[in-house]
């Protein structure tokens, strides 16, 4: 089973995997398709990763805000009928970076060969 550090890793991973099309900027997200799909798959593996946190690492950790994280999972899963590309967009541009920022100090407070 894998463990809170590999979720976390994971969310990490996605961030930066949206990142590496994200540099492109609003104008590439709004005309490309695959762009689009490419960050709502990734944020999707971070609302799971940190749906399957476990409680007592998320309470340790109250400055993320897990519960829109999870929230916007659910959405992306279960409603895709209803994404709102441009609060895609938002995320993205303004909530993922500070989100790596968190995780980062995470995975360095916590150790384990980061």
């Amino acid at each position: 089973m894998r463990d809170d550090r590999e979720k976390l890793l994971d969310i990490f991973e996605a961030i930066e995997q949206i990142e590496k099309y994200a540099v492109q900027g609003r104008e590439a997200f709004e005309s490309n398709e695959l762009i689009q799909i490419w960050h709502v798959r990734h944020l999707q593996v971070i609302g799971e990763a940190a749906r399957t946190l476990s409680s007592t690492f998320k309470d340790r950790h109250p400055q993320i805000s897990w519960t829109r994280i999870i929230g916007m999972r659910n959405i992306l899963v279960h409603h895709y009928f209803e994404i709102d590309l441009p609060v895609v967009w938002e995320v993205v541009e303004n909530e993922l970076p500070p989100l790596k920022e968190q995780v980062e100090a995470i995975l360095r407070q916590e150790g384990g060969g980061w």
